[in-house]
This record gives C-alpha cells, sequence and structure tokens, in this order.
C-alpha cells in the first residue's frame, strides 16, 4: 500500500501517536466481485500473489496477517492491497517436535515439520496461502474461468487448500511469470465457423438498442472485452437478441478489445474510432 506520509505527535492525551496518509482504496465486497468479469477477477487474485510473496520474502523475514480477511484489503485501479498491518507479525512459532506445528481452521487443520532449528516451517507463509485460498482463491479463480486456463487453476487452487508440497508463494508467482500471457492463454480459443454473415460499417456507431449481459463492463449495455473479429461473432451469434456490434477502441488490462452488442442497428452515427458489425439477414 503507498504510503504519502506520516505524523508522529506526541501529546499529554494520546502518547505516541503515528498518523499515516497512504492512497485511496475501495473497500473490497465480495459479492460485487463475482459479478465482474472473470479478468477483472484474476487480476485481483495476480496481485494477491505478489503480496503473498512479498510478506514472504520481505526485509523483515517472513511476515504473516493474522487477521487475513476480505474487510483488511481494498481495491486500486484494479489490484489488491492491504490496509491493515496493525495484525502483522514476523513471530515465527518455536517447536520442539511437529506436534507443536498445528495450524486449525474452521474447514480443516494441518500440522507442519519443525525445523532444526526449533522454528515451524514456514508456517507464516503457508497460513498466508491457505487464508488467500479460503477467503480469495476458492470463489475467484474457478468461477466462470475459461476453458483453457481450468486445468492450472484446478492445480493452483488444489495445492492452496491442501497446503502441499506446491503450496509457497514462490511456486504461484513462477507459474504467473511463466505462463503464456493472459490475453493468449484465455481467449485463442476455437472459433466454430459461424453461417452467420455480417456486413461491415467501418467509422460508424450505434448509440441506442442495448441490452444487458453478464458479465458486462457497461451496468445499462452489453460491453464485453473480446479476443478478435471472431471472438466477437460467436458471442453476438451465442445471444439472440444481438443483431449487431461495435468494435472500439478501447482495451482491457490484458489488451483485449471492448466491444458492444446491440440488439437493432436502425440508427447509426459516424465515429471515426468505432467499427460497426450488422449482421444480415435473408
Amino acid at each position: 500500500f503507498q504510503l504519502y506520509g506520516y505524523c508522529y505527535q506526541d501529546s499529554n492525551d494520546i502518547p505516541d501517536t503515528l498518523t499515516t496518509i497512504t492512497e485511496l482504496g475501495s473497500p473490497l465486497e465480495m459479492i460485487q466481485l463475482l459479478q465482474t468479469s472473470w479478468e477483472d477477477r484474476f487480476r485481483i487474485c495476480l496481485s494477491l500473489v505478489r503480496l503473498l510473496h512479498y510478506l514472504a520474502h520481505s526485509p523483515l523475514g517472513s511476515v504473516t496477517l493474522l487477521d487475513f480477511r476480505p474487510r483488511q484489503f481494498v481495491i486500486v485501479d484494479g489490484e489488491l492491497k492491504v490496509t491493515d498491518l496493525d495484525d502483522a507479525s514476523i513471530e515465527e512459532t518455536s517447536c520442539t517436535s511437529n506436534s507443536d506445528c498445528f495450524m486449525e481452521f474452521p474447514a480443516r487443520n494441518f500440522t507442519l515439520p519443525c525445523s532444526v532449528e526449533g522454528r515451524c516451517q514456514s508456517m507464516n507463509e503457508k497460513r498466508n496461502l491457505y487464508n488467500a485460498y479460503r477467503f480469495f482463491f476458492t470463489y475467484l479463480l474457478p468461477h466462470s474461468a475459461p476453458t483453457s486456463l481450468r486445468p492450472l487453476l484446478d492445480k493452483i487452487v488444489n495445492a492452496t487448500g491442501n497446503c502441499d508440497k506446491h503450496c509457497d508463494a514462490k511456486y504461484f508467482l513462477f507459474q504467473s511469470k511463466t505462463r503464456p500471457s493472459v490475453n493468449s492463454e484465455f481467449t485463442q480459443k476455437c472459433v466454430k465457423s459461424a453461417n452467420t454473415k455480417y456486413r461491415r460499417v467501418p467509422e460508424a456507431f450505434i448509440p441506442d438498442e442495448n441490452y444487458r449481459c453478464w458479465p458486462s463492463y457497461h451496468h445499462k449495455g452489453c460491453l464485453l472485452s473480446v479476443f478478435d473479429i471472431g471472438e466477437a461473432i460467436e458471442i453476438c451469434d451465442s445471444y439472440s437478441q444481438c443483431k449487431a456490434f461495435v468494435l472500439t477502441n478501447q482495451t482491457t488490462w490484458t489488451g483485449r478489445q471492448l466491444v458492444f452488442f446491440k440488439m437493432a442497428s436502425n440508427h447509426i452515427v459516424p465515429d471515426p474510432d468505432k467499427i460497426t458489425y450488422v449482421k444480415v439477414t435473408d
């Protein structure tokens, strides 16, 4: 979380007072997140993975968030950031045997190995990862995920949920860096050859004729992201009310193009930044 400034004040009324000035973020509402596109939810999870990796390898050592819940985070420019560090701890649990390294959660429990140094091995890191699984990954990653990414997502969710040998922040950061770009990975799918024909109208836009769809980037219309014209045709063919679509010059954070889907093309206006495709009827 970006710190813009701080002020230390020692008064008789409130001794040792520290006021911090940080960037403004939006409260995290899980119900709202589940209504957003999978692409945006993936971005949030990716930022969480970066945070988990930093906490595991911070300059102070491995840091655990003892109160790891959605209310401790905010969304800033589409990314997840932690705001409350009051319950952060760098103390690794001491132990004399593995039985001392017992982690208890509402759904399941884990026993970690006791290291030769007498500390529970990676307990701080694994506590963060399991909490990330039960509060974030299990809800945000699988729901309406692209088919091409589901095997990897299942592997990630299962690893965090089971705290197995792959359950560490370095592994997940490595996965996110070495996978092909999100755009090519979850959008290059086999588009069925469509019998429907579309008439291309350059430099044109349909201002009205909106209908609602889910998930949409526009609350009053159907605005979705596509990889190419083929995917836009496939989407329009899948909606019975779709009679046209408009390619915009706007893209999402992964480079996917935003497209308006329309239920008619009765009123087309000039627009140099858009291209309209109208379904041709026999």
